[in-house]
């Protein structure tokens, strides 16, 4: 079960947009990731470079916790705002939501609930 302090420390980093240390530093080796129904992305290397290609394509983003989050003892659920600015001129205003399982002070799954039509230009 992750320490209160551990949540909050992530929460921090990705607000502060760095997506891709929060995933080196807050993942196991072996953890997934999985976007509504599509099929998860395996393994913190891929993850962490999957992350980076992402950011690369941004000009500006904006990362928001929605409080309260909950714990339950391994599982954690977060509400998340994001404000991608595109380098192609596109803006996207996501919410979704986040349950992740926990093995101690590491994420070792991790799946997206999300409107895939919030993507769709402003």
């Amino acid at each position: 079960m992750p320490k209160l302090e551990t949540i909050e420390e992530f929460i921090a980093m990705v607000e502060s947009n760095e997506h891709d240390k929060a995933i080196e530093k807050f993942y196991t080796i072996e953890a997934s990731m999985q976007e509504n129904q599509s099929e998860p992305r395996v393994g913190r290397d891929f993850l962490v470079a999957n992350e980076k290609n992402t950011l690369s394509k941004v000009k500006s983003l904006v990362s928001k916790c929605i409080r309260p989050y909950f714990i339950n003892g391994d599982d954690v659920v977060i509400q998340w705002f994001f404000k991608f600015e595109w380098k192609d001129g596109r803006v996207s205003e996501i919410e979704e939501i986040t349950c992740q399982k926990w093995e101690g002070e590491l994420i070792k799954k991790e799946k997206f609930f999300y409107d895939p039509k919030q993507f769709l230009e402003m």
